[in-house]
């Protein structure tokens, strides 16, 4: 929920007021033009999400260095890696 805060508060039409005038702040969840409220169990279901996927620390490869494929049907092989792409995280290894 990347850009969403979640706030517990009472809304009351001045606090609504500054909270849609303050910079950076595009909207409500709203129904029929008024904000809705979620309940106890959607804001847990939406915690632990983001618990569970907390990012994984990157492991950094570099062209030229020699790596062994620890799975699949090259599992064991050596191999010296030709091409990283880091954004799609991916290898092109030369077995």
């Amino acid at each position: 929920f990347p850009g969403y805060i979640l706030v517990r508060m009472d809304l009351t039409d001045d606090v609504f007021k500054l909270i849609k005038s303050t910079s950076g702040v595009t909207g409500f969840l709203q129904s029929g033009g008024k904000p809705v409220p979620l309940e106890d169990f959607e804001v847990k279901r939406i915690m632990k999400n983001l618990e569970v996927s907390q990012e994984v620390p990157k492991i950094a490869f570099n062209k030229g260095e020699i790596v062994r494929v620890v799975e699949g049907p090259f599992v064991d092989y050596t191999g010296k890696i030709e091409e990283v792409n880091a954004e799609r995280e991916k290898l092109k290894v030369m077995i």
